[in-house]
């Protein structure tokens, strides 16, 4: 069982919201998605939109009380092909959609857990009282230049290009999804969020709302500092806490 938070927000400089998530329990397993769209105002929405809704379908067709970890893996998998495959049918019906696209992370529960699925720059973490540490690893060209040791942790927060990334569902015919499983403990948290919430929140300030002060208004609270740096991302949050 887990206790769960959401939150998704324009910002302060976008006129359009082109994140989009979903949060939904079956057979027993709670399933958390996160989509941060591109591609233009239009195309932006309707690929995020079109990516959550999917991948949430597809899940619950495939989804059984007595899915394992590596079961969770494999369907989340085929899950993720197939709002790949819905955002480029989407994509081939207008000029207007030609170019859009959008990031997916995901999370389904199992008694111990969570597996999740990456693709692009949205990211999870996982968050105790010792620490906070980001389970996925970003699909970007920033992120490969940290790892060639080429620029550092704090240079890639503020880099020019940090938003260029390197896998996609929609452009991409076949996009390589990473999957995880993280172990959670009673009392620990796991948050998904877009890289809009990253961009202008460091993760010491994400560990310190999410386990002090009430966990109801957390959301409100990394709202407000994203704001307070000028938020010029949409924004979105899906937390959870393992019971």
């Amino acid at each position: 069982m887990m206790n769960l938070w959401s939150m998704t927000d324009t910002g302060l400089v976008r006129k359009e919201n082109q994140d989009a998530y979903a949060v939904k329990t079956a057979f027993g397993h709670t399933i958390c998605v996160v989509c941060d769209g591109m591609g233009g105002a239009a195309g932006g929405q309707l690929a995020s939109r079109i990516a959550v809704d999917t991948f949430s379908a597809e899940m619950e067709k495939r989804l059984s009380q007595e899915a394992k970890p590596d079961r969770l893996r494999e369907i989340s998998v085929v899950a993720v092909a197939l709002a790949n495959r819905a955002v480029r049918e989407a994509a081939r019906t207008s000029e207007e959609y030609h170019s859009m696209g959008t990031t997916l992370v995901s999370a389904v529960s199992f008694d111990g857990g969570v597996v999740i699925a990456n693709v692009g720059d949205s990211r999870a973490y996982h968050i105790n009282k010792e620490r906070i540490h980001q389970v996925t690893r970003d699909h970007s060209l920033v992120e490969h230049m940290l790892e060639r040791g080429d620029i550092t942790a704090e240079e890639a927060r503020r880099h020019p290009n940090r938003n260029l990334i390197t896998r996609a569902l929609g452009p991409d015919v076949d996009p390589e999804c990473d999957c995880y499983t993280c172990q959670l403990l009673p009392g620990e948290f796991l948050l998904l969020c877009t890289d809009g919430l990253v961009n202008t929140v460091t993760d010491e300030e994400i560990m310190r709302e999410v386990l002090h002060g009430d966990t109801n208004t957390c959301m409100e609270r990394l709202l407000a500092i994203s704001k307070s740096r000028g938020a010029s991302d949409n924004v979105t949050v899906v937390l959870a806490k393992k019971l």
